[in-house]
């Protein structure tokens, strides 16, 4: 039991501890909290969001940060819209080609992202940041700022058709999970990502790329933010400018909640899993108590200082710039 005990423990497990204590004291304060319905509306506002925090998972692992989402978001869920309308605007034609198109725009922005902050030698929150700008205004000159209807009753089936009380975003989602999660874990480049995150210097006297592996990790948190860009649009039917909108925050805010710690080398997409579903459950849960949205905003800005704090091993710093 001691050995349990012990601070690295408490700091692996505090994340999920934390998830299991939000759902019971939600569920003491209203009773409605605690039914098969409200879980199924967390797992569908879940579902963007942890693609999008996936992708960043793999970029904070490297040490590195990456603030283009919310323009890769939009600019993979507007050419989605148009190809899939282009080709014929459903799932059971030629429509599915879009799918593919889209997950390869997202590789596309995330390969350019990375080899700006590579190439250039750019920081890659500035490097990111610049791009996102670039991905919201191409989406508004492909849109001219209108809206793309996504109406096909197949593709929309991601939301409307249900399975064990769960819609099929939800399953598409924890497949996804699933591939980061062998990406992660079985692959040489899942591995250097770790190597690069714990020492980018020991990496480089190792051998390794590292300028390799960080742009090939742009290109892939590229995908998953397509897929999310995807699964967003199928919520609402609608691809727009603003469909990323927050999700930059939120997913953010997931990964360094889940317990990956921002300096690279340590979490995972398990933990990002986690964080996903406290940022949303504690969304959801001031939603069922009735407090307006500022709260809500409010709890999640603490929330990521509390993580932050609680997951800093204070006695490796001598400052913090």
């Amino acid at each position: 039991m001691d050995n349990f005990l012990t601070r690295d423990n408490l700091q692996k497990w505090a994340p999920l501890l934390v998830l299991f204590a939000l759902v019971l004291f939600f569920s003491v304060a209203n009773p409605n909290f605690l039914s098969m319905r409200n879980f199924a509306r967390i797992s569908i506002l879940s579902t963007p969001s942890l693609m999008i925090g996936i992708g960043v998972t793999f970029i904070i692992l490297m040490g590195s940060i990456d603030l283009s989402m919310e323009g890769a978001v939009a600019v993979c869920a507007v050419l989605f819209a148009t190809m899939f309308t282009a080709l014929g605007g459903s799932l059971a034609g030629w429509g599915w080609l879009a799918v593919v198109g889209a997950l390869f725009v997202g590789a596309l922005f995330g390969l350019i992202n990375g080899l700006v902050h590579v190439g250039l030698k750019i920081p890659s929150f500035m490097a990111s940041l610049s791009m996102g700008f670039v991905g919201i205004g191409l989406s508004l000159l492909i849109t001219g700022g209108d809206r793309i209807r996504v109406e096909d009753p197949l593709f929309r089936s991601l939301l409307t058709y249900r399975l064990g009380g769960f819609p099929l975003m939800v399953y598409v989602a924890l497949a996804a999970l699933l591939i980061a999660g062998f990406i992660q874990g079985r692959t040489k480049i899942g591995r250097n990502f770790y190597a690069v995150g714990g020492g980018e210097d020991l990496a480089h006297a190792s051998g390794l790329n590292v300028a390799r592996v960080r742009v090939i990790g742009f290109a892939i948190a590229g995908v998953f933010y397509a897929l999310g860009a995807m699964l967003a649009v199928a919520q609402i039917g609608i691809a727009e400018t603003v469909t990323g909108r927050n999700l930059m925050f939120v997913s953010i805010t997931s990964v360094v909640v889940g317990g990956t710690a921002l300096w690279g080398g340590a979490g995972g997409v398990w933990n990002t899993l986690v964080g996903v579903l406290i940022v949303n459950v504690i969304g959801n849960g001031m939603v069922v108590m009735g407090l307006p949205s500022y709260v809500q905003d409010g709890v999640l800005g603490l929330l990521v200082i509390i993580a932050v704090y609680l997951s800093t091993d204070r006695r490796s710093l001598s400052f913090v710039k």
